[in-house]
């Protein structure tokens, strides 16, 4: 076991902000700590930095991203509107840390957070215990193939790597959620002959060329790439309930959203996005894609058949492919242990915090899941952090 004031799981947009606010305020990454320093780590277990970014599909470039913030600091440099996000922007996380000398250690993947025990037992009473799979004081082992910011299940080979784990005061989350798409049940999936896949595996549209693409779901994603697609090949769009249009996206409505899924959270209810309050901006790509028509929003099917997809009226709807744009949820498995899950599914939040275990932060939760939001709870978890404890 290894000591630190401060474990910071994830290096996406989120866990560098925590990083940045803590070495601001007189930590130190623990690698290069001396006797007396506050120190902390940050965890990650992508194989290089970018987070998130790393895997969005070919086509998302730097004009067609939504709602891109700087990280603190440290401006996002010039850039063509056409260069691939996936490209430039995991550049410029690696740019960061370098700058920062935030000592990221990677791939190291957190199985679980737990609380200490009593004496004798090594873990101190009254602190939190990250256990790992890598011995992260000796290096990350590069034979770890992980894709993702935490424990959620997803397979990973850890070699011979017998693990290790940090005793800590204080936890900052910020394992966001591109980890975990959700992947709604729908009687007869399992049947389909086609292929499948969600928002998370998307490429880009040139491979579905030639076949009927169903694509399910109302948010950003789903509509960007109803219109990609659909320039290759013909596409049947569907969502639980019809989209509303939003109007109106001024400071003030905006607040109001965000506002109602801060109390979501505080009440320990799943999260939800600002756009479900808000409603969908008309973005550039949803006018072209009903100036071609293909913005026709169908009802949701009623179950999947082996060639297609069952209609509420009784018609099937022939499909080669059905893209599930349906989301993700917070990737938080590892936090298990904590048991702070409440019987509707969240964990209670109070600005960025658990209510219910006070040493954890969850920043990139909620209403910090925008990358403004998840600059500024970096920077207020670390400030609580610094003034509980006296230094």
């Amino acid at each position: 076991m290894r000591d630190v004031d401060v474990v910071v799981i994830g290096a996406g947009q989120a866990g560098l902000s925590a990083g940045f606010h803590l070495q601001h305020r007189g930590f130190v990454p623990v690698r290069r700590a001396v006797a007396g320093d506050r120190t902390f780590v940050i965890l990650d277990a992508e194989k290089a930095a970018g987070g998130a970014w790393r895997h969005r599909w070919d086509s998302l470039t730097m004009a067609t991203v939504n709602g891109i913030h700087e990280l603190p600091g440290y401006p996002v440099p010039e850039v063509d509107p056409r260069a691939p996000s996936r490209e430039f922007l995991p550049g410029y996380f690696a740019d960061y840390e370098e700058y920062f000398a935030l000592d990221v250690l990677r791939p190291v993947r957190v199985r679980e957070v737990r609380r200490g025990t009593p004496r004798p037992s090594p873990s101190p009473e009254g602190r939190l215990v990250v256990v790992t799979d890598t011995d992260t004081g000796a290096g990350a082992d590069t034979d770890t193939d992980t894709d993702a910011g935490a424990d959620t299940g997803t397979d990973t080979d850890t070699g011979t790597d017998t693990g290790a784990a940090w005793i800590a005061d204080h936890v900052i989350n910020a394992t966001g959620t591109w980890s975990r798409p959700f992947w709604p049940h729908y009687p007869g999936r399992a049947s389909f002959r086609g292929r499948q896949l969600h928002v998370h595996d998307y490429v880009s549209a040139a491979e579905f060329a030639g076949e009927r693409v169903v694509i399910v779901g109302a948010g950003i994603s789903a509509t960007q790439l109803l219109d990609e697609i659909s320039r290759v090949t013909d596409t049947f769009w569907v969502t639980r309930t019809p989209p509303e249009w939003s109007t109106d996206l001024s400071p003030e409505v905006l607040a109001a959203a965000v506002r109602g899924v801060e109390e979501r959270v505080r009440e320990g209810l799943p999260p939800q996005s600002v756009i479900r309050t808000t409603g969908m901006h008309r973005t550039p790509w949803v006018d072209a894609a009903d100036r071609r028509g293909a913005l026709v929003r169908h009802p949701m099917f009623t179950r999947i058949e082996p060639d297609g997809v069952r209609m509420p009226d009784g018609t099937v709807e022939p499909a080669d492919v059905i893209l599930w744009a349906t989301g993700f949820r917070p990737a938080v498995a590892h936090l298990a242990p904590l048991g702070l899950r409440t019987a509707a599914g969240g964990i209670r939040v109070a600005d960025g915090r658990s209510v219910d275990e006070p040493r954890l932060f969850l920043i990139g939760y909620g209403p910090s899941q925008s990358t403004i939001g998840a600059n500024r709870a970096g920077r207020d978890a670390v400030i609580a952090i610094v003034r509980e404890s006296g230094r």
